[in-house]
């Protein structure tokens, strides 16, 4: 087991705060690790009567394109929220549905190599269409609903690039309640 022996905050935000963290390995020798901490988000896959899987696409900055994912997101004012709540929040605002439906299927860690954060993963069903709540971040967002086979092609041909949409594909493909629905 890797044991840690000091921890330092060398960046901090509203929105992270990177550590880093002296370490002694197992075998001995000594070194760090950069974590970044951030609060769990919610991820939302949202399947109307038509079966179609609904996405929002959104210029993502750090990568310098625009990304099809399906709805995600965090309160960073509130990361304690309950992550039921959050996912509900989070779907009205993106794509303006209300879910009759909300069914917890997993949770996953977004990048566990450094950092801490985890992902809870909802699939949201019997939709009701209402106005979005966009944030500014989001004012260039679109959404638009597709098929299974559509999906499956945007992520062979590379279209789909984002690790949670398609973490979440994965999933739901593995998980019997839904799996019939993802062969």
């Amino acid at each position: 087991m890797i044991t840690s022996h000091g921890s330092k905050v060398v960046y901090a935000n509203r929105w992270m705060k990177v550590r880093e963290d002296a370490v002694v390995f197992p075998n001995g020798d000594e070194g760090i690790f950069g974590v970044v901490e951030k609060p769990d988000f919610v991820a939302i896959v949202p399947i109307d009567a038509q079966n179609r899987i609904h996405l929002v696409q959104q210029y993502r900055y750090p990568v310098g394109q625009r990304s099809w994912e399906i709805p995600m997101g965090a309160w960073q004012d509130q990361p304690d929220a309950d992550p039921e709540t959050v996912a509900l929040g989070e779907l009205k605002e993106e794509t303006g549905f209300r879910p009759g439906s909300i069914t917890h299927v997993g949770h996953i860690f977004q990048a566990p190599g450094y950092s801490s954060q985890g992902c809870h993963l909802y699939v949201a069903t019997n939709l009701a269409s209402g106005a979005t709540e966009r944030e500014a971040t989001e004012s260039d967002m679109i959404t638009r609903g597709f098929s299974v086979a559509e999906l499956r092609q945007m992520i062979s041909d590379g279209e789909i690039k984002d690790a949670t949409t398609i973490a979440a594909f994965g999933y739901l493909i593995l998980n019997t309640e839904f799996a019939a629905m993802f062969r």
